[in-house]
């Protein structure tokens, strides 16, 4: 992911050389804008010694800065591991350390606080490179072991430790999964030390990133931490076509998005009367076949006449009910929706300021009011000739 002033390569922006703290700032994944970065701390007041770490694939973590290094945003860092040092970017970095710590509940005093141990050497990066490396073709060989042993897995991804000295391999499994033989195969073929971490299939969408059916970022690679659960029910509500196909996100879930206008349907929804209610005028019963929550009306369809609606609106709709609350029939529904009758007749305007949209093309030739001219000027060049051929027919 980069900007539009920039581009990245490996989390690091090359062209602005702002080290993610640009006005987009979008030149790392799930990044976090420093806005107190510019605000000077009050006299006596020591900097919060704490820097937010992210590794690959947008997995960040918290350390200690007990050597008051001078950090900033886009710095190479070696990390306490629990076996080991880890290398990773610094992303945030200052006071909204604290802001985010204290979000995410993670306290300052705690037994399994880690600490940065200094800033990446020429060395540590080079060995880190080189493991990383390595990550694509061990991929294709694990997932062809999962497969002989016939393990209902799926390898999703592989990270390696930064002093390359650890292996973590993500997996998705619907149902538990003994990998204890699978453990056994990788040890003796990649030569290193292995951690199995089950993530879930949205946790795998967000580390993998992709492109939406909207033709955007996934929203869990780019913004999106928390996960809700969304249901059928948001569909219904939004009127939309329940085609798993659709609904579905890369993750193979319903899509998160469909959660983020619900709320707005479920207020608009407040003003409509229920679908299930009927209405009874005199000419008889009409039953709910169609709701606009856009524009506020509802089509009615008399029992047995299936086949003509009458659109009223929910303030009628709902008059009519309570009419009917009060034993009180109306005549038909027809006197509503005569007021509803809309002129159907589109004017369209020009909006873009441009008259022809065949302005760009290359201009056509009149051929007919070529052919009609040559045609006068031979005409004309026989009645010149006539003259000379009488003469000489006379001599």
């Amino acid at each position: 992911m980069a900007c539009a002033s920039c581009s990245t390569k490996d989390g690091s922006p090359k062209g602005c050389k702002n080290n993610g703290t640009c006005g987009t700032d979008s030149c790392n994944k799930l990044t976090v804008f420093d806005w107190l970065s510019n605000m000077s701390l009050p006299n006596g007041e020591k900097p919060f010694n704490w820097v937010e770490v992210r590794f690959k694939n947008g997995r960040k973590h918290y350390y200690h800065n007990t050597e008051n290094l001078t950090l900033s945003i886009g710095d190479i860092v070696a990390t306490q591991a629990k076996s080991g040092h880890d290398i990773g970017m610094v992303t945030l970095s200052g006071e909204l350390v604290r802001v985010q710590m204290k979000r995410k509940n993670i306290a300052t005093q705690d037994d399994d606080i880690l600490k940065v141990y200094r800033k990446a050497s020429q060395k540590d990066i080079d060995i880190w490179s080189a493991a990383r490396d390595k990550e694509e073709p061990m991929k294709v060989k694990a997932r062809q072991f999962a497969i002989d042993l016939r393990l209902q897995m799926k390898i999703s991804d592989i990270e390696f430790q930064g002093d390359a000295s650890k292996a973590t391999f993500y997996y998705t499994a619907e149902e538990r999964v003994d990998f204890r033989e699978l453990i056994k195969v990788f040890a003796r073929e990649f030569r290193t030390r292995i951690e199995m971490k089950q993530v879930g299939f949205r946790q795998e969408a967000s580390r993998l990133g992709g492109i939406g059916s909207c033709g955007r970022e996934l929203c869990c690679s780019t913004w999106l931490t928390d996960f809700r659960s969304v249901s059928t029910s948001a569909a219904r509500y939004q009127q939309l076509s329940l085609n798993p196909q659709k609904l579905a996100g890369q993750c193979g879930k319903l899509k998160c998005c469909l959660n983020y206008e619900l709320d707005t349907y479920l207020d608009a929804l407040k003003a409509f009367p229920k679908t299930d209610t009927k209405l009874r005028t005199e000419k008889g019963t009409a039953v709910c076949q169609k709701t606009d929550i856009f524009k506020g009306h509802m089509w009615y369809a008399y029992e047995g006449e299936w086949m003509n609606w009458h659109k009223i609106t929910t303030t009628q709709a709902n008059e009519i009910i309570e009419a009917n609350k009060a034993n009180k029939k109306i005549a038909s529904l027809e006197e509503y929706a005569s007021d509803l009758i809309e002129d159907t007749k589109t004017e369209f305007e020009n909006v873009v300021g441009q008259d022809s949209l065949t302005r760009f093309d290359s201009p056509k030739h009149n051929n007919k009011r070529k052919n009609n001219r040559n045609r006068k000027n031979n005409r004309n060049k026989k009645n010149k000739r006539k003259p000379q051929n009488s003469k000489n027919a006379t001599k």
